[in-house]
């Protein structure tokens, strides 16, 4: 049975740092790809970041330079350390690994396979 289970969230002021975690059963991370996205209130799910199998990673443009994705395979988890947050970061993350044939960067909730039940980040002064 897969699962996927975020912790790491809380409440941070702006310009603060959080370390998200996501620990995976079922499947190992280390012969998968696993992105983290995340969903603001009201808003539609936003891509975060991609890690491959062998390691390279992306960002979308509005973390890029703060956010940095990582993950230990001896310990099947994948990290998202977030930096310099601002208010707009607020939303639920989840990881989640995206079905053969989808996007590799999908902002669709049918485009994923497997995802977690999410972790609230909130940014605020």
């Amino acid at each position: 049975q897969v699962q996927l289970v975020e912790s790491g969230g809380g409440l941070v002021q702006p310009g603060g740092s959080l370390r998200l975690s996501c620990a995976i059963s079922g499947f190992t991370i280390s012969s998968e790809s696993i992105n983290w996205v995340r969903q603001a209130p009201g808003k539609g799910l936003e891509w975060v970041s991609f890690i491959g199998r062998g390691g390279a990673t992306s960002y979308s443009d509005s973390v890029k330079g703060r956010f940095t994705i990582s993950k230990d395979n001896a310990k099947n988890t994948l990290y998202l350390q977030m930096n310099s947050l601002k208010s707009e970061d607020t939303a639920v993350y989840y990881c989640g690994k995206v079905r053969r044939g989808s996007r590799w960067n999908s902002n669709r909730r049918d485009e994923y396979e497997y995802w977690g039940q999410g972790t609230q980040v909130t940014v605020s002064s």
